[in-house]
């Protein structure tokens, strides 16, 4: 019999499960549980987008494409992101589409890191960079953000991890799992910081069309961050189109040529459905975004509301569709929180620590969920906290 113990690849047995998914296969096991965890819009892709779709089904256009992606959807790809974040790519060697902005993370990552090489990771955050940089024998460095800061990254965390070893920046705003943005003078800051350096960023902007009273702004739209700068995004969530597995990035030439050659190797080319859908979703769904946003504000402000009324503070996030409640005042830490909610009011959330030390004592919630959903959601956790107040106050 084989010893799989001996032959498999150290790095893969050293990887950690997700912390998200391995909470939530315990969840698939039970019933009637209400579950605030996953990061999946409860609304459905737009009419036109599927509508697209389904005529490309019907008109047999379903054969691969050129590797970094269809030109007619790179042309739109460029013309969306100079129109909304003032940002200039050239679609025939500085755009490429991805299977889901996953994808992206994973080409840029392996195609800057060496071994040996750091790379700042601000946490809390998603969970897939500190594995990917691992697995290509590279040093996952935590900048660890704070709660009084609104878990933004500040000038002087970020020096404080620099060192001559220092590759690159993971930069993650809007944030999941807190909800933080990073607003212009945030980045000026973080900039001026990096001016100087050979350090690039990676900057994983998914959720930039949701956010909240503030217009988003990427890093490189700041002087002198083009050159250094791979700006990742998707279709999953401004658009409601995570199972279509679409993401793009845009690189400088030189960076995107190396991801390019990655992803003839490994994938080929995203899925020629979801392209023709994302040209639509570009060109003619601003709206239905605009309606998309409206909504999760109403549902933000309430979940807010509600778990500050609760005892379980938490700020109003700018961005994305999470809280990130602090859940100290219980006394418990963030998986005893989640298991023993989960077991007596049926009720998921993920443990902040799934995302980084600095998550410890906290609970991410998404509101990506029906209000009435919402509702019953904050009915049971307050009745869970006050009875564990109580029994606490009894002891």
């Amino acid at each position: 019999m084989l010893d799989y113990d001996k032959l498999l690849s150290d790095k893969a047995k050293q990887m950690k499960p997700s912390g998200i998914r391995k909470f939530f296969d315990v969840v698939a096991t039970m019933d009637d549980v209400i579950s605030l965890g996953v990061g999946e819009p409860d609304f459905q892709t737009p009419w036109l987008v599927r509508q697209t779709a389904i005529e490309s089904l019907e008109r047999k256009r379903m054969i691969y494409t050129a590797n970094s992606g269809m030109a007619e959807l790179r042309q739109e790809i460029a013309r969306y992101v100079k129109r909304k974040y003032m940002l200039s790519y050239d679609p025939k060697t500085e755009i490429m589409v991805t299977v889901g902005g996953s994808e992206a993370i994973d080409l840029a990552i392996r195609s800057v890191v060496n071994p040996g090489d750091e790379v700042l990771v601000v946490e809390p955050s998603f969970v897939c960079y500190k594995p990917i940089v691992e697995l290509m024998h590279g040093v996952a460095v935590p900048i660890s953000t704070k709660l009084e800061n609104k878990f933004k990254l500040t000038p002087e965390e970020l020096q404080e991890h620099i060192t001559d070893k220092t590759k690159m920046l993971i930069l993650p705003y809007p944030n999941n799992p807190t909800g933080g943005i990073m607003t212009r003078s945030d980045l000026e800051a973080i900039a001026e910081v990096l001016r100087g350096t050979d350090i690039f960023v990676l900057s994983d902007e998914i959720y930039s069309e949701l956010t909240y009273g503030v217009k988003h702004v990427s890093i490189a739209a700041i002087d002198g961050m083009r050159e250094r700068t791979i700006y990742v995004s998707g279709f999953s969530k401004a658009f409601a189109m995570t199972g279509w597995r679409l993401g793009y990035f845009c690189a400088p030439e030189p960076l995107a040529e190396q991801m390019l050659k990655l992803h003839q190797y490994a994938i080929m080319s995203a899925p020629t459905l979801s392209q023709y859908a994302a040209i639509t979703a570009l060109r003619e769904c601003d709206r239905d975004v605009e309606k998309m946003v409206a909504e999760y504000d109403s549902r933000r402000r309430m979940l807010v509301d509600g778990f500050n009324r609760i005892g379980l503070t938490c700020f109003y996030p700018e961005g994305a569709f999470y809280i990130f409640p602090c859940i100290r005042s219980t006394g418990m830490n963030s998986e005893e929180f989640c298991e023993i909610l989960l077991q007596e009011e049926k009720v998921a959330v993920v443990p902040g620590n799934a995302f980084g030390d600095s998550g410890e004592g906290f609970i991410r919630v998404s509101y990506a969920y029906s209000l009435k959903h919402l509702q019953e959601a904050l009915r049971r956790i307050d009745r869970f906290v006050k009875r564990h107040h109580d029994a606490g106050d009894k002891l």
